[in-house]
Protein backbone atom coordinates (compact mmCIF):
# COMPACT_ATOMS: atom_id res chain seq x y z
CA UNK A 1 0.00 0.00 0.00
CA UNK A 2 2.61 2.02 0.64
CA UNK A 3 4.81 1.75 -2.65
CA UNK A 4 1.44 2.40 -4.59
CA UNK A 5 0.63 5.60 -2.60
CA UNK A 6 4.68 6.26 -2.87
CA UNK A 7 4.67 5.84 -6.90
CA UNK A 8 1.26 8.31 -7.19
CA UNK A 9 3.24 10.65 -5.75
CA UNK A 10 5.75 10.60 -7.67
CA UNK A 11 3.64 10.97 -10.62
CA UNK A 12 1.99 13.38 -9.12
CA UNK A 13 5.63 15.02 -8.50
CA UNK A 14 6.54 14.75 -12.17
CA UNK A 15 3.09 16.12 -13.34
CA UNK A 16 3.28 19.21 -11.50
CA UNK A 17 7.16 19.51 -12.59
CA UNK A 18 5.99 19.11 -16.53
CA UNK A 19 3.08 21.58 -16.29
CA UNK A 20 5.31 24.23 -14.31
CA UNK A 21 8.02 24.26 -16.73
CA UNK A 22 5.57 24.08 -20.37
CA UNK A 23 4.13 27.18 -18.38
CA UNK A 24 7.19 29.48 -17.48
CA UNK A 25 9.81 28.40 -19.45
CA UNK A 26 11.39 30.64 -22.22
CA UNK A 27 9.17 33.54 -21.20
CA UNK A 28 11.49 36.95 -20.37
CA UNK A 29 8.24 38.74 -18.74
CA UNK A 30 5.85 36.34 -17.87
CA UNK A 31 2.40 36.35 -19.22
CA UNK A 32 2.02 36.87 -22.84
CA UNK A 33 0.01 40.19 -24.26
CA UNK A 34 -3.34 40.36 -24.99
CA UNK A 35 -4.49 41.41 -28.19
CA UNK A 36 -5.31 45.02 -27.28
CA UNK A 37 -2.18 45.51 -25.63
CA UNK A 38 0.01 44.18 -28.75
CA UNK A 39 -1.82 46.17 -31.41
CA UNK A 40 -1.37 49.23 -29.06
CA UNK A 41 1.32 52.01 -30.57
CA UNK A 42 3.79 51.74 -27.81
CA UNK A 43 5.66 55.06 -26.49
CA UNK A 44 9.40 55.75 -27.83
CA UNK A 45 11.92 56.75 -25.60
CA UNK A 46 12.76 60.90 -26.01
CA UNK A 47 16.29 60.10 -26.62
CA UNK A 48 15.44 57.76 -30.03
CA UNK A 49 16.78 58.36 -33.53
CA UNK A 50 13.13 58.81 -35.20
CA UNK A 51 12.88 62.46 -32.56
CA UNK A 52 16.13 63.81 -33.41
CA UNK A 53 16.09 65.97 -36.55
CA UNK A 54 18.28 65.04 -39.58
CA UNK A 55 21.81 67.01 -39.65
CA UNK A 56 21.40 67.80 -43.64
Amino acid sequence: MGLILLEALLALAILAAIVWWTMFSGRKKGELLSSEEAMAPTKTHKNSVQDKPNPD
